[in-house]
């Protein structure tokens, strides 16, 4: 099928929702499963219902998408950032697996709740390294944020040999760290940016290194997310990542390109011809409900440099990136509507 449909992962989550995951007061176990259960049975019933053909879980389990590896290892400390206040887990102590199969659970779950093809999601390990490590907290477990992010690559890998034996039908890697350097401000910061670069894909190719039977994604977020927070987002077209994006050794990029910042889509005839394209065709900001038409149109302007069967449609990034988002979600019910909807279209125009 042409243009398939999919979220990229997050979910806004109901009040209900987040009272179960942060909630204070402690239940049951079974309770606690059981009324999870029901959430993400809601969650999928949304996507079904919008008529997308691959789903996910809403990221629903997880207090956070990249503190998701405290469940998978031991060696974390959950506080408080002292700048926002935000949840902020940091690592204190030598990694150690914990509970391997955190995220392959909730696709077996899934597999239960819909017949749909099913994505699931992992944390970049140069993510982690960049927001989990601290010079001073955690500098006694690694002396350096690199040594932390090499130990994250055995945990994650385990996790996605996990999920493919689970069945899953996409696993994607979630790497808003590489886009950083997309912005000529964040790369001043650095003492040799295209070495960072480097290290962040050396790392994504050593967690799917050989692994076969499942098709590997990289979510190449532009700060979409930032956007829903109302916070600042990074500026710069592709470019300067281009030679890192084609070593990359997965079979499909999901890219951002609703915002002007993002660049021109020219980027597309620079990209290894066997890369599969999610094309980030609609708006994830809040009060921003991108019409079939407007989707269509950006569809058709990348089908100028790509051929249909390379593309597939998602929005720009999670609805829910964090748990600060505030995000309505019959809004992004109708979002994904409107995706259906053009995808509908340009699969009868170029079937």
């Amino acid at each position: 099928m042409l243009f398939p449909t999919s979220v990229v992962g997050s979910l806004p989550r109901p009040d209900y929702v987040k009272d179960l995951v942060f909630g204070e007061a402690p239940r049951d176990p079974e309770e606690y499963r059981r009324l999870m259960r029901s959430a993400v049975a809601a969650a999928v019933a949304l996507q079904e219902c919008a008529g997308l053909d691959v789903v996910t879980d809403g990221e629903w389990w997880r207090k956070s998408y990249i503190g998701v590896i405290a469940e998978l290892a031991h060696g974390f400390e959950l506080g408080r950032n002292p700048t926002d206040g935000r949840p902020w887990t940091i690592v204190v102590d030598r990694l150690a697996p914990k509970q391997p199969g955190f995220i392959a659970d909730e696709v077996k779950l899934l597999k239960q709740l819909t017949r749909h093809q099913i994505k699931a999601t992992l944390p970049s390990p140069a993510l982690l390294g960049e927001r989990m490590w601290d010079a001073q907290r955690s500098s006694r477990a690694y002396p350096t944020r690199e040594a932390f992010v090499r130990d994250c690559v055995p945990i994650l890998r385990h996790e996605l040999e996990l999920l493919r034996d689970e069945g899953v039908s996409i696993v994607q890697i979630d790497d808003p760290h590489l886009c950083l350097f997309v912005d000529v401000e964040v790369r001043a910061t650095y003492e040799n940016a295209d070495r960072a670069a480097d290290f962040a894909v050396d790392m994504v190719n050593q967690v799917v290194q050989g692994v076969e039977g499942v098709k590997l994604a990289v979510h190449l977020c532009r700060r979409a997310g930032a956007r829903v927070r109302g916070e600042a987002s990074f500026h710069g077209g592709y470019g300067p990542i281009l030679p890192q994006l084609n070593r990359l050794k997965v079979h499909h990029l999901t890219m951002e390109f609703t915002a002007p910042e993002a660049g021109d889509m020219e980027v597309f005839r620079q990209l290894r011809e066997d890369f599969e394209i999610g094309l980030g065709c609609v708006s994830c900001a809040p009060g921003v409900v991108d019409t079939a038409d407007q989707i269509f149109g950006r569809v058709e302007q990348a089908l100028g440099y790509l051929p249909a069967e390379r593309i597939t449609l998602n929005p720009d990034c999670g609805f829910a990136p964090g748990s600060a988002a505030l995000v309505s979600i019959d809004e992004v019910y109708q979002k994904l509507k409107n995706e259906v909807a053009a995808a509908e279209r340009l699969r009868e125009k170029y079937s």
